[in-house]
C-alpha cells in the first residue's frame, strides 16, 4: 500500500534552475504539451462514459434492458462519480498528475471492454459503477494541473480551452461511436472507445509531468512575476488540509454546488436521452439523431472556448454576468429543441443554441467559478464539492427520467410509443433552478 501511495504522490521539490532561458523554454515545452494531453485526453476519456446513451434504443429494442433499468444502470455511474469527484478532488490537490490521469485512462477504458461483453442488469451496475469511480478521476486532476502550470491571469481562457474537452467527447460519441453502433451493433459502444483510450492513456503519461516544482522551476506564479504568493505549492499536508476544510465554510461554495447540481442535470439528460428522444419522438434514424446532437457539441466548443476570453476580457475575470447570458441562450435552445415543428433546421438551430450556453455554463459554475471564489492550493477539493454535487444531480436525473420515460410508454399493436412530456418538463425547470442560482451569487468575489 505505502508503495502505491508513493507511486502516485507528487515528488519532492528539486533545486531550481538558475538558467532563466531554459526554465522559460521548459516551461513553454511542458505548458503546451500539458494543455493538449489534458484537454485531448479528458476529450477521449468522456467517450467512456456517454457510450450507454447511445445504445439505448438497439439494447431496449432486443429486449435486453428496460429504459428504466438504463436508468438505474446510469445512475450507477453518476453515484459513484459523485463519491469519487470529492474524494479524488482533495487527493488531486497531493497527486503526481501525470501518473493519476493516466491510471484514470487506463480504468475506465477496461470497464468500458468489460461492458462490451455484458448483459446482466446487477452486473452492469457494478461495471458502469466502477467506470463511474474511474472517470471521477479525471477532471479535478486536469483542474489541478491547469492552475500549477498556468497563472491567474491565464486562467479563465486556458479553462475555456480545457473545457472544450467535454464538447470534443460528446461530439466523438454522438458521431463516430453512433455511426459505429449502427454498423456493427451495440457492444462497439463500450468496446471502441474502451480500446482508444487504452492508447490515449500511454500518450498522456508521455506529455504530462508532475508540478513544476519536481524538475527545478519556480512556481508559475513567480515565473510569471504576479503579485499571488505562491509559496503554498509546496504547502506541508496538514497545512493543505486546514486550508482545504476551509471552504466548507465559504456560503457561495454550497449555492455554486447547487447551481451545478441543477445544470448537470439538464446536461446529463440530453447526453443520455435524447438521442433515443430524437429516434423516437421526432422519428430520426440513429446516425441521424447522433449527428443532429453533434452539431451541438460542436457550438459547445465555442461556448466553453468564449467564456473564459468573454468573462475575462469583457467582465474583468467576473463570471455571473456571463453566467446569466449563457442560461438565458441554453434554455431558449432547450424549448426550441423540444417544442418547435419537426423542421430539421430548427431542430439543428435549438440544439446549437443548447450546446453553447451548456457548455459555457458547465465550464463556469462547474468548475472555473469554484476556483476563483477558493484559494488556488486547493483547487481540486473546490472541484471535488462542487463535483460531487454535479453528479448527484445527474444520477437523480437518470433514474428519474428513466422512471419518467417509462411511465410515458403505451404499447398499441404491439408498438411501444413514447411521452417525453413530463421528463422534458423536468429538464427545463432544473435550468431555470439553476440560473437563478448562479445568479444569486453576482457579487462573490474572486479570491487571490
Amino acid at each position: 500500500m505505502r508503495s502505491i501511495v508513493d507511486f502516485f504522490a507528487s515528488g519532492p521539490d528539486a533545486t531550481e534552475i538558475a538558467d532563466p532561458d531554459r526554465v522559460s523554454r521548459l516551461f513553454g515545452r511542458y505548458r503546451r504539451r500539458t494543455l493538449v494531453a489534458i484537454t485531448l485526453g479528458y476529450g477521449l476519456l468522456y467517450t467512456c462514459r456517454l457510450g450507454l446513451g447511445i445504445i439505448k434504443k438497439p439494447v431496449i429494442d432486443a429486449g435486453l434492458f428496460t429504459p428504466a433499468q438504463l436508468g438505474l444502470i446510469g445512475s450507477a455511474l453518476f453515484y459513484a462519480y459523485a463519491v469519487g469527484k470529492l474524494t479524488n478532488g482533495f487527493l488531486a490537490d497531493y497527486v503526481n498528475a501525470k501518473r493519476f490521469f493516466a491510471f484514470a485512462l487506463l480504468a475506465s477504458a477496461l470497464s468500458n471492454l468489460a461492458m462490451a461483453s455484458n448483459t446482466d442488469v446487477a452486473i452492469a451496475m457494478v461495471l458502469w459503477g466502477l467506470n463511474g469511480w474511474f472517470q471521477s478521476f479525471g477532471a479535478p486532476v486536469c483542474v489541478v494541473s491547469m492552475t500549477q502550470w498556468f497563472s491567474i491571469r491565464e486562467r479563465g481562457r486556458v479553462y475555456g480551452i480545457w473545457s472544450t474537452a467535454h464538447s470534443i467527447g460528446e461530439g466523438l460519441t454522438f458521431l463516430v461511436v453512433s455511426a459505429a453502433v449502427a454498423v456493427f451493433g451495440w457492444r462497439i459502444g463500450f468496446f471502441g472507445p474502451g480500446a482508444v483510450v487504452l492508447l490515449v492513456a500511454v500518450a498522456c503519461y508521455w506529455a504530462m509531468q508532475d508540478r513544476p516544482q519536481t524538475l527545478g522551476l519556480p512556481s508559475v506564479n513567480q515565473w510569471q512575476k504576479e503579485t499571488q504568493n505562491a509559496k503554498g505549492s509546496g504547502s506541508a499536508p496538514q497545512n493543505i488540509l486546514s486550508l482545504q476544510l476551509s471552504i466548507l465554510r465559504l456560503p457561495a461554495i454550497w449555492v455554486l454546488a447547487l447551481a451545478s447540481a441543477s445544470i448537470y442535470v439538464t446536461r446529463y439528460a440530453i447526453d443520455s436521452w435524447a438521442v433515443l428522444y430524437c429516434q423516437e419522438v421526432r422519428g430520426y434514424s440513429l446516425t441521424e439523431a447522433g449527428t443532429i446532437l453533434m452539431t451541438g457539441t460542436l457550438a459547445g466548443i465555442a461556448g466553453a472556448a468564449l467564456f473564459g476570453f468573454i468573462s475575462d476580457y469583457l467582465f474583468q475575470s467576473r463570471r455571473p454576468p456571463v453566467n446569466l447570458v449563457y442560461a438565458l441562450i441554453e434554455l431558449t435552445g432547450l424549448v426550441v429543441f423540444f417544442f418547435a415543428p419537426n423542421d430539421k433546421p430548427v431542430i439543428f438551430a435549438g440544439i446549437m443554441l443548447y450546446g453553447f450556453g451548456t457548455a459555457g455554463l458547465v465550464t463556469s459554475i462547474g468548475g472555473l467559478f469554484g476556483t476563483d471564489i477558493c484559494p488556488k492550493r486547493v483547487a481540486g477539493a473546490a472541484m471535488g464539492i462542487v463535483g460531487v454535487f454535479s453528479y448527484v444531480g445527474a444520477a437523480v436525473q437518470e433514474y428519474f427520467s428513466g422512471q419518467l420515460i417509462q411511465g410515458g410508454i403505451t404499447v398499441v399493436a404491439g408498438v411501444r410509443h413514447y411521452d417525453f412530456t413530463n421528463a422534458i418538463y423536468f429538464w427545463i425547470c432544473s435550468s431555470v433552478v439553476s440560473m437563478l442560482l448562479a445568479a444569486s451569487l453576482w457579487r462573490a468575489k474572486v479570491k487571490e
